[in-house]
């Protein structure tokens, strides 16, 4: 073990690393990508949530807050999704833009006619050149990334952050309050 863990000092330097360098990311956001990604889901007769691994995981609570909004939602690949149509919004989190699973889906999405909103970390990538609302979150690459943040750590908390920032947004802009939205918070069992 290093000498640093025994104290608890890289916890506190990871979790301090990843606060900062995602608040930058979101700091540095494009304000009117921002509000246009929230009038296409505040209008779309309904939202598909797609993501690959982590990013998957971030799109299915990000769909289970836009169902407690009181919008229809639904995650890419469940056996219950209905087919995208036109006026549909689909939102398609991939942190290197360039997974084929992603592109194939964003092909898909625009040939039906939908809106694309697409969050990745890189603006230059596949995926995002065919977005009708890029959110692109920027994460220069330094010396302590690899073993503070490993692989898409920074990308992944960002975009938790980014989604749930997105739904206070959607929350105020539909007049929702918090409790209307447990009103439709699924009941576990």
């Amino acid at each position: 073990m290093p000498a640093d863990d025994a104290n608890g000092t890289t916890f506190h330097r990871a979790q301090r690393y990843i606060a900062e360098r995602v608040s930058e990311a979101l700091d540095r956001l494009d304000a009117v990508a921002v509000a246009n990604a929230v009038v296409i889901l505040a209008r779309a007769p309904a939202t598909f949530v797609y993501g690959a691994g982590r990013s998957g995981i971030i799109g299915r609570a990000f769909a289970m807050r836009l169902v407690q909004l009181g919008l229809t939602a639904y995650v890419i690949g469940e056996s219950v999704t209905p087919i995208v149509r036109r006026g549909d919004a689909v939102f398609i989190l991939s942190g290197r833009g360039e997974s084929s699973s992603s592109i194939q889906t964003a092909n898909i999405v625009r040939r039906e006619g939908a809106e694309l909103i697409v969050l990745t970390g890189r603006s230059s990538s596949k995926l995002a050149h065919i977005a009708t609302a890029l959110l692109s979150l920027d994460f220069p690459e330094d010396a302590d990334r690899p073993h503070l943040a490993p692989l898409g750590t920074l990308f992944e908390a960002a975009s938790l952050r980014l989604t749930d920032a997105l739904i206070a947004e959607l929350l105020r802009a539909r007049g929702e309050t918090e409790e209307s939205m447990r009103r439709r918070h699924a009941i576990m069992v």
